[in-house]
């Protein structure tokens, strides 16, 4: 019997109950969804940080178009090239000197040679075994004067290591050790600028030590100079892999602190990182009391203005995404939607503490991936005047709910620590008295990039 079907339907996957979510990963993983919610970086946006430098893009013409547009949406063309491959590349024995001679014809037709280029291999030499390390070493004979740094668009391969995390190896694979500087600390893994005012900044700050930052760089030098840092920090999940080879190559200490929410976890990387830095434990303990005092008290401000808005919050806009909505529970926001397919593993105690309480079974966690989730936003638009009510916190959580208040943050946004959540309640603030044009906004490619549209 044929059934006549109508877009009207309701399609959009049921959420779980945080209560009786199976922790860590909720969702079945299969065909997948990307919401147009584009703020989040790619691997064009995060080789674009690395000055003086070209990329050279060497895949399929199907794959060329997306990171051939996301070069042109940022204005940035005349840093990039491509050689298409064909069929016949598969078979014929010559992939490496495809590789090697598309690239050599490319840079001799650049009118200045740049002093890196970033070569991006795909699926297809992954597939046929291509020899990576002999088309760099090709070219380096070639081309002497220029850093060739392998790079991966991969997305076949995810379940190894995440196109994200493969790219921050690939971003300071050209920094090599120099004579060491104890003054200098390089802050790695963000594609973000770091915000100056943030904990981790303040810390290098009181220590008197000078910070390297690669969205700092001007040129190519500036950049090359993390080679003499003599730690390196990093906050971002994503970046343990790359962190972790670079501080062996550098012979520099490595300091992880991640960007969490839970307070205790908090003033332990505080504690961490600050007499890594040399700080005294007395100076530490009163940074903390002083930094939360303000980050506290901007969030009860925001709460008597809010109320019991609904806030709804989704994985982009930070990596802890538990922890902060305990956190913004503990101080009587009404956080009820959650906006992610899996959580870290190392978030289990707020989970487990969240559930425990018994007040908060009305929260839902919706998945970002699953295909069904296309209708969401259509049903969004339906009650517009209804989900304009709710305070989103990250790009997806703004478009799966149709709302025009919105903390437009992606990635931690360059922030850490007490200052970062006094840093989001000011955005909530902003976000609950001024609405904002919500397409136009999340349309654009890698958040805080120029834009062509």
């Amino acid at each position: 019997m044929i059934k006549s079907l109508h877009t009207t339907e309701n399609r959009v996957p049921e959420p779980i109950k945080l209560s009786e979510m199976d922790f860590a990963s909720p969702f079945f993983e299969g065909l997948q969804y990307n919401a147009p919610a584009r703020g989040v970086w790619n691997i064009v946006h995060t080789g674009m940080l690395i000055p003086d430098s070209h990329q050279v893009y060497v895949c399929a013409q199907g794959c060329l178009r997306g990171v051939i547009l996301t070069a042109a949406e940022m204005n940035e063309m005349e840093r990039m090239s491509w050689v298409a491959l064909r069929k016949e590349d598969m078979w014929n024995g010559e992939m490496e000197k495809r590789v090697i001679e598309g690239t050599a014809h490319i840079v001799d037709q650049l009118t200045e040679q740049p002093r890196c280029v970033l070569i991006y291999l795909s699926c297809m030499h992954m597939f046929e075994g291509c020899d990576f390390m002999m088309i760099t070493d090709e070219l380096k004979e070639m081309y002497p004067d220029i850093d060739f740094v392998e790079c991966y668009m991969i997305p076949t391969m995810r379940k190894t290591m995440s196109p994200d995390s493969m790219m921050k190896i690939s971003l300071y694979e050209a920094v090599k050790k120099q004579e060491k500087d104890d003054n200098l600390v390089g802050i790695i893994g963000t594609n973000l600028k770091n915000d100056k005012e943030s904990d981790i900044c303040r810390l290098i700050e009181m220590s008197g030590k000078k910070i390297w930052d690669i969205t700092d760089c001007k040129n190519y030098d500036e950049y090359l100079k993390l080679g003499a840092a003599g730690t390196i920090v990093s906050y971002l999940s994503v970046t343990d892999a790359s962190a972790k080879q670079l501080s062996r190559r550098l012979d520099s200490d490595w300091v992880r602190v991640p960007l969490r929410f839970d307070e205790k976890k908090m003033n332990e990387n505080i504690h961490l990182l600050g007499e890594k830095l040399g700080l005294s434990v007395s100076d530490i303990d009163r940074f903390i009391t002083e930094r939360k005092a303000e980050a506290f008290e901007a969030l009860d401000r925001v709460k008597a203005l809010i109320g019991d808005t609904e806030i709804a919050i989704d994985y982009t806009a930070f990596p802890y995404i538990l922890e902060l909505s305990e956190l913004l529970l503990k101080h009587g926001f009404n956080v009820t939607r959650i906006y992610a397919d899996n959580f870290p593993a190392d978030e289990k105690d707020a989970f487990d503490r969240i559930i425990s309480d018994g007040r908060y079974d009305n929260i839902k966690v919706y998945p970002t991936n699953d295909p069904a989730m296309r209708f969401a936003a259509m049903g969004a638009v339906q009650s517009a005047e209804d989900n304009d009510q709710i305070l989103a916190i990250g790009q997806k959580a703004a478009y799966f709910t149709g709302t025009h208040h919105f903390v437009d943050i992606v990635e931690g946004g360059g922030l850490y620590g007490y200052d970062a959540v006094k840093k989001l309640a000011e955005l909530m603030e902003e976000a609950y008295k001024m609405p904002k044009d919500t397409k136009k906004i999340i349309s654009h490619k890698g958040w805080g990039c120029d834009s062509c549209l």
